[in-house]
């Protein structure tokens, strides 16, 4: 008797396809990120209002934690935004390192607000749907 021809093994179904991540979203980060400065009125608002949407987003201390040379580019990409944009002048050092020099460039702006966090404007909030620079509070609403 012939023998009956082998069934060929089924193929594993496929795998969808990953969702490209939302603008703003990057893998193995929390949904909500807030860089936050407990001191300022501003930056406890907008972490108020995020709590408010029933959110409870991940909160960097960055004038404790600075974010790297690499997460301030990357915010910076994100919101479409130059080192400028992202500078605080009130209450920090800027004046006193001459960083209103048109000179300087991005990458010695980016470094001094590594070296000193502080120069951070605050609170950048970062979700799926964006990242910006929560000042005033009500941009929250374009990304949540």
């Amino acid at each position: 008797m012939p023998k009956a021809a082998a069934k060929p093994a089924a193929k594993p179904a496929a795998k969808p396809a990953a969702k490209p991540a939302a603008k703003g979203a990057a893998k193995g980060r929390p949904p909500v990120t807030i860089w936050h400065n407990p001191k300022c009125g501003t930056s406890r608002k907008v972490l108020e209002m995020i709590r408010a949407k029933g959110i409870e987003p991940a909160i960097v201390d960055y004038v404790k934690t600075p974010p790297s040379v690499a997460d301030i580019k990357a915010v910076l990409e994100e919101m479409g935004a130059t080192p400028r944009d992202l500078l605080r002048r009130r209450g920090t050092p800027y004046d006193e390192f001459g960083l209103d020099d048109d000179k300087l460039s991005d990458a010695a702006l980016i470094g001094a607000m590594r070296a000193h966090p502080i120069l951070i404007e605050r609170p950048v909030v970062r979700a799926a749907k964006g990242t910006r620079l929560c000042r005033p509070p009500e941009r929250l609403e374009d990304i949540l």
